[in-house]
């Protein structure tokens, strides 16, 4: 549930909680340009910078973050990308963002994009994505202090804000400075509309040189602050070992998969000159080559680990699909929702009420009706889902002027050399000859991620075999569902497939076997598991279906046909993505074991490699990016 906010008769936002008002009744938008913006010397002191990183400590209604991205939009000279961090402990909703916006028609515009992707803020780490990915607001949903320790973003500027400390003064007190503080470099520049003297005081003892300058009005006075210690701050230990390079050059990506295409086009989108090396002559050759798939959060009444990463990962993809051209929706992919048959009988919600619904709540007694389930059935409905087919995206993540893709190139080694007093990466085919070299060589060759990094993942080959056919050639009559259905296996109906419109289901899990195509035996088991899989996911459409699935043996080409190829997953049933060996090995990373979740999590794994070597903030809760980290497995743990 969003955070109930007053309206008072001059119209200004009124906080019951704090007693409080969002912004003065002038208005809150002097105050963002000339207190925060101004105060931090934007947008001079960003201007032809790779990257900005402003953090706000209340985001209230996102007026800050609406005149930083203004200003950004109409600066000429702006940086290549811009973050905007903001802590919020309790959001508003996405009708009082938009009835707290400005008149202003440009600001009126941005607050409509905010809006629209603002919902399903549970307690952790959101990224909301615009203008093309090269705005990202990074939203902490929960007590500042806590998350600014837990996160760790560095900082050019600060917006130092919140509700008045004699309201609120946890926000503002010594310790939630010294959070502050230790996101900031020297230099970083800060402001604030209070000049309360704790806060002056404790922005001191913090480092900071402070210095009171004329108010906006109706303040008389503002406060401003450069953090300029003059002693060495104590280094803490990071969230993850750093990995900075000192600015874009080239890397060679091995393997045109999902992993691939998603660190390819992350780093391209920062500068980077990226060639990916594929051994298919084609790419999506691999696993990724499925017709259709889905992307949809998982859901544990713990809220385990999984389910948090999948959020993460499903807004991830999301702003992806948001990018690509309008008429490849509905072709390529589609967010239309998806339904979950839960199998087992249990709901698997966290959440009765509040932010949580937005994601995922109990199926509609309609909804089950329209797919063909009993009025009894125990079912989730998630909103924020849907399919894509995944060669579509990776064509579209390829298609960049900073990649250049190369196929028929098996890399057979990865050796460390160097060329003109300069450290490379060279990927050598099996004769030894060099296909590419580069400063960065990113790994993303599924169960052939072990032997090129010469490194002892515990990663298992997982073969899945998928069964899909066409409409026009399903019994007529058989009851197909309007959107795709998972549970224990997935079914993507009416997906365009070459021949027409079309389903696909599945899929097995075969440990250990990497022989393709499948035996006939083997075939055949597959097909028999995928039929039981969709009589468990929808009964009706199964026993539909029986014939169907009985002709396959005899008839390949009828209506139902099968799709083989070997996922790669780690023992823990997460991606293993970060530097293979930072001392030993440095410049070598990978991004692999994906297993069934590539559609769901590839693309945040590639922003997580991104932000790591560019240091900008994580994309995610530092614990899930530990989680998803190489040095897991070399027993790397913060303090």
């Amino acid at each position: 549930m969003s955070e109930p906010i007053e309206w008072l008769e001059d119209g200004t936002p009124y906080s019951p909680r704090f007693s409080d008002r969002y912004h003065s009744e002038h208005g809150g938008l002097e105050q963002a340009r000339g207190t925060f913006l101004a105060g931090c010397g934007l947008p001079q002191a960003w201007q032809n910078q790779p990257q900005w990183r402003v953090l706000e400590t209340g985001f209230g209604l996102g007026l800050n973050f609406l005149v930083t991205w203004a200003a950004w939009r109409a600066d000429p000279h702006r940086p290549q990308r811009l973050h905007f961090v903001s802590c919020e402990a309790w959001p508003v909703s996405a009708a009082d963002l938009l009835r707290a916006a400005p008149i202003d028609s440009t600001l009126q515009s941005l607050a409509q994009q905010l809006a629209a992707q603002y919902w399903g803020l549970l307690p952790g780490v959101h990224r909301l994505s615009f203008d093309g990915g090269q705005v990202l607001l990074t939203l902490y949903i929960g007590d500042a202090q806590a998350l600014l320790r837990q996160q760790q973003p560095m900082a050019d500027s600060v917006y130092l804000d919140g509700f008045d400390p004699q309201h609120n003064p946890q926000m503002w007190d010594i310790h939630t400075l010294k959070a502050v503080a230790r996101c900031c470099r020297r230099g970083t520049r800060l402001a604030t509309w209070t000049v309360a003297r704790g806060v002056r005081d404790g922005l001191v003892q913090c480092g900071f040189e402070v210095q009171k300058v004329p108010g906006v009005h109706p303040k008389r006075d503002n406060l401003q602050a450069t953090y300029a210690p003059r002693w060495e701050p104590r280094a803490g230990q990071p969230v993850l070992p750093d990995a900075t390079v000192a600015a874009p050059a080239r890397c060679l990506v091995v393997g045109a998969g999902l992993a691939g295409a998603a660190v390819a086009a992350s780093l391209a989108h920062r500068g980077w000159q990226v060639q990916v090396l594929d051994r298919a002559d084609h790419p999506a050759a691999g696993a990724s080559g499925l017709p259709a798939g889905v992307f949809a959060p998982n859901v544990s009444q713990d809220d385990n680990l999984i389910s948090r990463l999948s959020r993460a990962g499903v807004r991830t993809t999301l702003n992806t699909l948001a990018q690509l051209p309008a008429e490849t929706r509905g072709t390529d992919w589609s967010a239309c929702g998806t339904l979950e048959h839960r199998v087992d009988g249990t709901t698997g919600l966290a959440w009765s009420d509040g932010p949580g619904l937005d994601w995922s709540r109990p199926a509609t007694p309609a909804q089950l009706q329209a797919n063909g389930l009993s009025a009894d059935t125990v079912a989730c409905w998630h909103e924020h889902a849907g399919w894509v087919r995944p060669p579509q995206l990776i064509a579209h993540l390829l298609n960049d002027p900073a990649i250049r893709w190369r196929g028929s190139a098996a890399v057979a080694e990865l050796r460390r050399t160097t060329v003109d007093g300069q450290t490379l990466w060279q990927a050598l085919d099996a004769e030894g000859r060099v296909l590419a070299e580069a400063e960065l060589a990113v790994v993303c060759a599924g169960h052939h991620t072990g032997p090129l990094t010469h490194a002892h993942w515990p990663m298992n080959p997982l073969r899945g075999q998928l069964a899909w056919g066409l409409h026009a050639q399903a019994p007529a009559g058989a009851p197909w569902p309007p959107q795709p259905v998972n549970g224990n296996g997935n079914l993507v109906p009416r997906v365009p497939l070459q021949g027409g419109a079309g389903w696909v289901l599945g899929s097995t899990f075969e440990r250990l076997k990497t022989a393709l195509p499948p035996s006939p035996d083997d075939q055949a088991k597959g097909l028999a598991t995928n039929q039981a899989k969709l009589h468990a996911l929808l009964p009706p459409l199964g026993a539909a279906m029986d014939a169907a699935f009985t002709q396959a043996a005899t008839a390949p080409d009828g209506p139902v046909r099968t799709w083989a190829a070997v996922r790669c997953g780690a023992l823990d049933r997460r991606p293993i993505v970060g530097p293979v060996d930072s001392v030993r090995q440095p410049g070598l990373w990978l991004c692999t074991a994906m297993g069934a979740r590539g559609l769901t999590l590839s693309l945040l794994c590639g922003e997580l490699i991104a932000a790591r070597l560019h240091s900008e903030p994580l994309p995610l809760d530092a614990p899930l990016a530990r989680a998803l980290s190489s040095e897991r497995w070399l027993g790397y743990e913060p303090q």
